[in-house]
């Protein structure tokens, strides 16, 4: 960690000089997010992420020359964490439609929340990614807690029903609305206003606080499942910030069909549940057969890709059922 320190500063000098362009020069005015536009920067931060992708594997070795990495190994490990946390971020996508929509929060501020929002993420899972990387450095066990939660909440979320938002029930939020007034209506893009002169919270802020404690909650999921297919921080670190980094174009391309994929939460649960597998069949191989099982990292990327591309698809081929079946039924 000391002797590439540099790496980490100049990623993270990076990741702050493309958010400063993102809302100092490209969206520095309030305004509706179009499809078109959307779609422009999802392909933007899709493209950023892959051409770092393959600066990691052709300098990986200059990069982290202690590592026990290969290059190769490196550049499939981060593709394999950006595509997980890029599907688990759409699960983010269904909450965050669902709070917007709760709050009645116009379409033209959307993206300052958000945009706040995974700022806030990237410092927390930052945070919870250094905690982890420690926690398997001391205490292999760890990795036992980690799959098992994993397959847990694989199983949780197969069986959950649809989300709910209820604001009065988030400790966080009655927390929030103990200490600061929220005035009963929006202010701009502010977060903070004066009323009678009193200094208080906006409807926005409180909607930030919503936002920020999603994510976190689903932070708890994710990461480790990164860390069940490489347990190197850099690798960790990146293929989350580059996943989140694209969540709020992404939010926008998807929040108006979100409610088309149906089988895709059933997707992500098969996701979570067979990465929880992963991470516990080397130890457990070992301790039943004297013989340690790894699913290479390759085998594991064709996995993940086939199970969120049929979940996909078949939401779609059901989504085009019901349209016909409806269509029929009014004619």
């Amino acid at each position: 960690m000391v002797d590439t320190i540099w790496v980490w500063v100049g990623f993270n000098l990076l990741v702050l000089t493309l958010l400063a362009l993102d809302l100092g020069v490209f969206h520095r005015e309030a305004h509706e997010v179009s499809l078109r536009e959307a779609a422009i920067w999802s392909v933007v931060w899709i493209a950023l992420a892959m051409t770092f992708n393959v600066g990691l594997y052709l300098f990986w070795d200059q990069i982290m020359p202690n590592s026990d990495l290969s290059a190769s190994d490196a550049g499939l490990e981060f593709l394999t964490g950006y595509l997980i946390e890029k599907a688990l971020s759409v699960d983010n996508i269904f909450v965050f439609v669902l709070i917007f929509s709760y709050f009645a929060v116009p379409a033209k501020y959307q993206h300052r929340v958000l945009f706040w929002g995974i700022l806030g993420a990237l410092i927390m899972r930052g945070t919870m990614i250094a905690a982890g990387a420690a926690l398997i450095k001391q205490f292999h066990w760890i990795i036992w807690v980690f799959g098992a939660f994993l397959i847990f909440t694989g199983i949780r979320m197969a069986m959950s029903q649809d989300e709910q938002v209820e604001p009065d029930k988030n400790p966080v939020v009655r927390m929030f609305r103990r200490f600061m007034p929220i005035s009963d209506r929006y202010d701009g893009q502010k977060f903070l206003t004066r009323q009678n002169g009193m200094l208080m919270a906006t409807p926005l802020l409180l909607v930030l606080v919503m936002v920020e404690t999603t994510d976190l909650i689903f932070a708890v999921d994710s990461i480790p499942a990164v860390f069940a297919v490489t347990q190197d921080p850099f690798i960790v670190y990146t293929s989350n910030v580059f996943a989140i980094l694209g969540l709020r174009a992404l939010y926008f391309v998807l929040a108006g069909v979100v409610h088309l994929f149906h089988y895709l939460k059933l997707g992500l649960s098969v996701v979570l549940s067979f990465v929880g597998i992963k991470m516990l069949l080397p130890d457990l191989s070992a301790a039943l057969i004297g013989v340690s099982w790894k699913i290479p990292t390759a085998a594991s990327l064709g996995v993940v890709a086939t199970i969120i591309s049929v979940s996909i698809i078949a939401s779609l081929i059901r989504a085009r059922i019901l349209e016909s079946s409806e269509h029929a039924a009014s004619s």
